[in-house]
């Protein structure tokens, strides 16, 4: 089979969200490691695909994709069969669309932002950043909580929000190091069910042995033990 895409990853990184969704599609890939070691993130050969410099990027045949909920709109699209997304004539499209938007812009982007604080406030900031951050995330989590439990088939694996949901769940224990007191996933029931039935499925399984992610990747996660390269 002609390999049509070859994911830019790291370890634990975004990149593990499209890879999920990659095997859920059963799409045929390769992988490429960008060593964060040494930062190869920021050389330039990888900058000519992803100018931000973040991790992942897909390169397909229609040209290398960055921007992971981007990623996931175009796989939910190229491959309607896998059930990733509803299809753009779907009564549920809208809803698909404003909560893959919402993990993407909000989730998402704030929890970087509370990952790594250093890139956005002063170091006497730090404190009071991480308070307000995480207050926010939180509301964000709830918000999630009540839309999986009002709209269970939207939210359904193997959906790329449910790949992209878990996947901000296991962060959200595993982060910051050493500052992780701010976040338990029991007080958000409905969301930990989801990562229980969902770390089951043979694409995460996959996934897990690929990156060292062990065997509860999303509802009892642990730090990543990756065969090669590094998570930070």
């Amino acid at each position: 089979m002609t390999t049509a895409y070859v994911l830019h990853y790291a370890p634990d990184n975004a990149s593990l969200i499209v890879r999920i969704a990659l095997s859920e599609a059963g799409a045929a890939f390769t992988t490429r490691l960008v060593d964060r070691r040494r930062r190869a993130q920021t050389e330039p050969a990888y900058r000519a695909l992803a100018p931000t410099g973040r991790i992942p990027v897909l390169e397909t045949p229609q040209g290398p994709i960055f921007e992971t909920g981007a990623i996931l709109l175009w796989l939910a699209e190229r491959h309607p069969a896998a059930g990733l997304g509803p299809a753009p004539d779907s009564p549920a499209r809208g809803d698909f669309l404003k909560w893959l938007f919402f993990l993407s812009n909000s989730l998402h982007a704030d929890l970087r932002q509370l990952f790594y604080p250093e890139t956005q406030v002063p170091p006497g900031a730090i404190a009071g950043h991480h308070a307000i951050t995480s207050a926010r995330i939180l509301q964000h989590f709830a918000l999630m909580e009540r839309a999986c439990a009002d709209h269970p088939a939207l939210f359904a694996a193997p959906s790329v929000l449910t790949i992209y949901l878990c996947t901000l769940m296991r962060w959200s224990v595993l982060y910051p190091a050493g500052q992780t007191r701010w976040f338990d996933a029991a007080d958000f029931p409905t969301l930990l069910d989801l990562c229980r039935r969902t770390e089951q499925r043979a694409a995460v399984r996959d996934a897990a042995l690929a990156e060292g992610l062990g065997d509860t990747p999303f509802s009892a996660p642990q730090p990543a033990c990756p065969p090669e390269g590094s998570a930070t």
